[in-house]
């Protein structure tokens, strides 16, 4: 029994406990799909999925209630897999292990998948939950949303029966979500070419560490460390004063999370070992001075290794580290019309070396599509000067905000009622599916709400668990005043 089985609401939490014990990362979401499908046969309500995995659930009406317009409530299956670096765990095969911290509900040593997972609890708990009062209703449950929105994509008009549309992958309890980003990826590939290793070189990795890492859009205006920029920023101006020699470079494992840790095997003549280990100490007291405040862990480490491919010849690590050193990242504009809100940024998120090519790939964001190509036109100008070939790809649209939307003013009156404040309407610098699902539901009326979850897409995530308990009152309430078709 997890202790999750203590906290309120039930059975929300437990569901939580099940989803957790069921691996399902992006790829991997399958065995947790069977479950969930077994599970809904088991109460004897209809199920089905269509062609690309997306599971669609309908329960009837509470009586009384036949005539409510048709709610579908939406999450994904698929969970983020981060861990810290000292902890030992296969997110394909091993269960998340969640433990109460507090107020707060923590993952050890990992992602949690509170990030959607709560949101998928909520909507099975309230086709468990016969109390719960409601019109007709559908659940849909999304394929591999955080690699690409897979599902999203897939998604066939005319399967959703539902006029209304309740999105519960929001992370800010008292927010009411009615517009997000949209996104792209973008790909620099530079071939490389190589040399024989110098005789007499010794071969060191240099690893930096420590960073918060999170999510590369509710998280990119804060401020913090890149992994993958901060070390190439001191490569590069390292590199020709002390000859080194790149052998590989490696950072971030998502293009969607900051990256929080970033290596590079490096070739360096004996007499310039000491130059390089004071200077790696210079560099790590220069980045606590300058994000101390936000990053208060950041640790560069120099180590001897061995390595299987020799080192980059001059011209190839010259282009690469220019090239990766140049490329922005962070906040590139924020909004005039959404005030407080990202406009649009990107994120410098995984870099892998090959033995003929390096890999750069960056997850763009903005609100407005031309936001998105100006930063595509700028970093396919980079790719060329560094001689790399780029390539845009999986571009996803924003959800462009309705002021008019009648289920956001509901939201806002019946969150209204119940807490006596009046909720934000935000738009979120994120992607949410809704932007895809009007595509083949262009006339859906659709609302993001969801509980407070911090640090999502990094080992820190973590939900509030009051929040929850809020969240489930305004969802449950919310099904309740849907009006009549």
């Amino acid at each position: 029994m997890s202790e999750l089985s203590q906290l309120s609401p039930q059975p929300l939490w437990n569901i939580f406990a099940d989803i957790c014990a069921i691996p399902h990362p992006s790829y991997h979401e399958e065995a947790l799909a069977r479950h969930i499908i077994s599970w809904a046969k088991e109460k004897g309500l209809f199920v089905e999925r269509d062609g690309v995995g997306n599971i669609l659930i309908r329960k009837a009406a509470t009586s009384g209630m036949e005539n409510r317009k048709p709610v579908a409530l939406q999450a994904h299956l698929d969970m983020v897999p981060q861990k810290n670096n000292d902890t030992v765990h296969d997110f394909a095969t091993d269960p998340i292990q969640p433990w109460i911290d507090g107020e707060w509900v923590k993952a050890r040593g990992t992602t949690l998948g509170a990030d959607n997972g709560i949101g998928m609890a909520s909507a099975l708990a309230v086709l468990a939950d016969d109390s719960v009062q409601h019109g007709p209703l559908e659940v849909l449950l999304t394929m591999t949303e955080e690699v690409g929105m897979e599902g999203a994509f897939g998604l066939q008009s005319g399967w959703l029966q539902s006029e209304i549309l309740i999105n519960t992958d929001s992370e800010e309890e008292g927010e009411i979500y009615m517009g997000c980003a949209g996104g792209i990826d973008f790909i620099s590939t530079l071939a490389v070419t190589r040399e024989a290793l110098p005789a007499g070189f010794a071969t060191l990795k240099l690893t930096l560490k420590g960073l918060k890492g999170g999510h590369s859009g509710a998280d990119i205006h804060f401020g913090l460390g890149n992994a993958n920029k901060l070390l190439a920023r001191f490569l590069s101006d390292q590199a020709r004063e002390l000859d080194l020699r790149v052998i590989d470079f490696s950072g971030g494992t998502l293009r969607n999370a900051i990256p929080r840790e970033a290596f590079a095997t490096l070739a360096v003549a004996p007499e310039h070992i000491d130059a390089l280990r004071a200077r790696v100490n210079a560099f790590q007291a220069i980045l606590h001075n300058e994000l101390g405040a936000v990053e208060k862990n950041i640790t560069l480490q120099l180590e001897a290794t061995t390595g299987t491919l020799a080192p980059l010849c001059a011209n190839s690590r010259d282009a690469f580290l220019n090239l990766l050193n140049a490329t922005p990242n962070g906040v590139i504009r924020n909004s005039d019309v959404a005030k407080g809100v990202v406009e649009t940024s990107l994120n410098v998120g995984v870099v892998t070396t090959a033995e003929q090519n390096i890999e750069i790939i960056c997850l763009i964001r903005s609100l407005v599509d031309s936001g998105k190509e100006a930063v595509v036109s700028t970093l396919t100008s980079l790719g060329q000067f560094a001689g790399a070939k780029t390539t845009p790809k999986g571009s996803y649209p924003g959800w462009q905000p309705d002021e008019h939307s009648p289920v956001m003013h509901l939201v806002r009156e019946t969150y209204q009622k119940l807490f006596n404040k009046t909720p934000n309407i935000m738009v979120i610098h994120a992607g949410l599916e809704c932007g895809l699902f009007k595509k083949p539901y262009p006339e859906m009326d659709m609302v993001s709400i969801g509980p407070t979850i911090t640090g999502p897409h990094s080992p820190d995530e973590q939900v509030h668990i009051a929040s929850v308990g809020q969240y489930w009152t305004l969802l449950t309430e919310l099904l309740k005043a849907i009006p009549e078709k």
